[in-house]
């Protein structure tokens, strides 16, 4: 799936800045929920660039040639950084030894990496684990295609929509040749609306092709009843990264401001418009944005699943939003049936309601010109894609666009995803890789079992109920039970925007059709080739696809405590994820519904503000604080994470004490740490830094590790850290949740 807003309710273990922005120039703030997935996530993911408009003077009949802007350098096709032979660790020559373990950790085991390791060209960030990982998959998924494209399918499923899609994508003369020809069309309808009717049935066409505007409209699980799915509505329609861009009065973020204004201008006048009137047209995009931006939850509030549940029937929303033509929007989409309807943010849709009649139809059309022609930049003419790229740049710094080789691999995986990802699992998962896996699940659940029975904060019957959501965790590891099936999905060689148009609203479509039906439990919501992982509440499940299954987060040459330090703290993490501040309103059977005695809630809240308190205290960048509130899930799940893993770790060394020997110099216990740490060594950009803080849900790496490691004992223990180094924490200060 094309679109960031259709992985929702979850948040990941991803940590390439640049991948996430090359999934699509827009976001819809459904992403920032990850209640009902969550995951590990590194990078700077939730915000982008989308839009599009229409003129306010009578609409343009043609299309403009490109605004002046600089060239846009693109990186060798060649990687800039070579992936190179699977990674072991501990690796000494990573380490810098000038700084002392207790006084950064971080520093300490991955100073050297550092210092040594570019971020490619083509990047926002680079990580010693997620990216050199995904690097490898994708030239690996690169050989499926080129192989495909040349009728060498060796009887793959969808080889020949596979190949033709590569072919399509990778035709850069016929795109160019096309040039703004399908695009006129496009716009044609935009400028065919009148009234607000004729709008909202817009949105609706727009909404099945991939397009950002106004609001969001997917299926969900139903939170209250998680057997079956409902329709969800929410807050969406933004072209910058969330809705505090629009409010903040620092320097960096009106200058942003500024910036998106003259990239808005230029998108406009790429779309047809002249340079006068697409400058007016941009503060008309912005205007109306910051309207619904003010109307919108903050990525804070958006956390809390109880504020984002609002589940009516079609008549409610009628009478909340009554003047949005809502029989004619599921027309548009194509469900008319549908009734049940989740509505995240009733107060975002109310001033939707209010805009349909104080915005004028004309700025209306500006607005989705706008999002219309940003949406599909990157599947347009050369400067199309030069224009979406140089405001990447201005949000993450990164240098040149990346090679056109790579941005088809990841058009083909969001399209088709599943099946690219068949060939791709019989060529690189081994069964020892999925076995070990396995073993090391039940290990760390064995842990967290451990856990639940012995903290003294928790009644029993609540300790009862954590037992049982415990027991009743579902895993799925390296890819799905059942593929699932392209038929029906139109892919020609002769257009690759239409491929890409065709591919999202049949994805679009088949979550649709979920409304009102059960709950598929064996649906993946990663493509198996993915680095990442993720835990799902209202399914109570965790997912480790094939793609993280390699190392340094596992590899069948590296001694068990690297094992356990990187891999385990992956599986560590996701369970922790069921309990920590969001996945614990929801039981065992991923309802949500408060199962917990009031007392024992109040001491899991203490606890909680202790790590809150902790993260707002690092300073990431400049003067920069983490979030404590925004980041608090995935600090949880990094601090249980280490600790299970840490746990099943030594559990495992009492059953086979010769496998968890020292390596390279270390004591098993200090080579578990190393590992752990080594996994997230990371350069970002100054850019992509201050993104991620502003907006994502997990710290940035060195806080991923210092942040835990400073709250745990054993750490201490291992490397003699001394009470009032700063790797340890006084005790009245020391965080534990689990």
């Amino acid at each position: 799936d094309r679109r960031p807003d259709r992985e929702p309710r979850f948040a990941r273990l991803d940590a390439s800045e640049e991948l996430w922005f090359a999934l699509r120039p827009m976001i819809s703030t459904r992403f920032m929920r990850p209640f009902a997935f969550a995951g590990l996530g590194a990078t700077a993911a939730a915000a982008v660039v989308a839009a599009c408009a229409a003129p306010a003077a009578p609409p343009a009949q043609g299309i403009a040639s490109a605004p002046s802007t600089p060239p846009v350098p693109v990186a060798d096709a060649a990687s800039a950084v070579d992936a190179g032979p699977p990674l072991v660790g501990p690796d000494t020559a990573l380490l810098d030894r000038a700084v002392a373990p207790c006084d950064d950790f971080y520093e300490f085991a991955c100073g050297k990496w550092m210092k040594s390791t570019p971020i490619p060209e083509d990047e926002a960030s680079w990580v010693r684990s997620f990216s050199v990982i995904h690097e490898d998959d994708q030239k690996a998924l690169r050989a499926i295609l080129e192989r495909d494209s040349r009728g060498d399918t060796r009887g793959d499923a969808y080889g020949k929509e596979l190949g033709d899609l590569w072919s399509s994508c990778m035709d850069e003369a016929a795109i160019e040749a096309v040039g703004t020809t399908e695009l006129k069309a496009e716009l044609a309808e935009v400028d065919a609306v009148h009234d607000a009717r004729g709008l909202i049935h817009e949105i609706a066409r727009l909404h099945l092709i991939g397009v950002n505007a106004a609001f969001d409209f997917d299926s969900e699980v139903d939170f209250k009843d998680a057997t079956h799915m409902i329709a969800g509505l929410s807050q969406s329609g933004l072209g910058l990264p969330e809705r505090d861009y629009y409010f903040r009065d620092d320097a960096r973020t009106k200058a942003i401001r500024e910036q998106y204004l003259t990239h808005v201008a230029s998108v406009l006048e790429l779309g047809g418009e002249t340079k006068t009137a697409a400058a007016a047209h941009a503060k008309t995009v912005m205007k109306l944005e910051t309207e619904l931006a003010h109307a919108s939850m903050t990525n804070v509030e958006l956390r809390d699943p109880q504020k984002v549940y609002h589940r009516i029937d079609l008549d409610g929303l009628r009478k909340l939003a009554p003047d949005v033509a809502w029989a004619e929007y599921l027309a548009g989409i194509g469900f008319p049936a549908i009734t049940a309807i989740n509505v995240g943010q009733p107060d975002f849709v109310k001033e939707i309601d209010a805009m349909t009649k104080t915005v004028p139809i004309r700025d209306w059309q500006v607005y989705l010109r706008y999002h219309l022609t940003s949406s599909v930049s990157p599947w347009l003419s050369k400067p199309f894609v030069d224009e979406s790229f140089h405001f990447r740049q201005v949000l993450t710094g990164t240098k040149v666009l990346q090679p056109r080789w790579k941005r088809c691999v990841r058009a083909a995986d969001q399209a088709m995803g599943e099946a690219l990802a068949q060939p791709f699992v019989q060529e690189t998962l081994g069964e020892d890789g999925k076995r070990a896996a396995q073993r090391m699940v039940s290990g760390i659940e064995a842990s967290m079992k451990s856990d639940i029975e012995s903290v003294a904060w928790m009644d029993e019957p609540t300790r009862a109920k954590a037992e049982d959501k415990l027991a009743r965790v579902t895993n799925k590891i390296g890819f799905p039970s059942k593929w699932r099936s392209y038929e029906g999905l139109s892919i020609t060689k002769s257009s690759y925007l239409k491929n890409m148009e065709r591919s999202t609203a049949f994805e679009a479509k088949r979550r649709l059709t979920k409304v009102g039906q059960p709950v598929d439990k064996e649906e993946w919501d990663m493509t198996p080739p993915t680095v990442n992982a993720y835990y799902d509440p209202t399914m109570n499940q965790m997912v480790f696809p094939a793609g993280i299954l390699q190392a340094p987060f596992y590899g069948r040459e590296q001694a068990p405590p690297l094992n356990f330090g990187a891999i385990g703290m992956v599986v560590g993490h996701e369970l922790t994820h069921g309990f920590d501040d969001q996945g614990r309103q929801f039981d065992a059977e991923g309802n949500l519904r408060d199962w917990w005695s009031p007392a024992v809630s109040s001491e899991f809240d203490k606890r909680a503000a202790c790590v809150a308190d902790q993260y707002d205290g690092y300073v990431a960048i400049d003067d920069q604080h983490i979030k404590g509130k925004l980041t608090l899930g995935e600090n949880i799940a990094d601090l249980g994470g280490v600790k299970l893993s840490y746990a099943a770790f030594k559990r495992d060394e009492r059953e086979d004490p010769a496998a968890a020997a020292s390596a390279s110099g270390f004591t098993a216990d200090q080579a578990f740490f190393v590992g752990f740490a080594q996994a997230w060594c990371a350069n970002y950009r100054p850019e992509a830094q201050r993104l991620l803080v502003a907006t994502n849900p997990h710290s940035p790496p060195k806080f991923r590790v210092n942040g835990p490691l400073s709250n745990l004992s054993e750490f201490a223990g291992a490397f003699q850290c001394k009470e009032g180094s700063p790797m340890v924490r006084a005790k009245e200060q020391r965080c534990e949740v689990w």
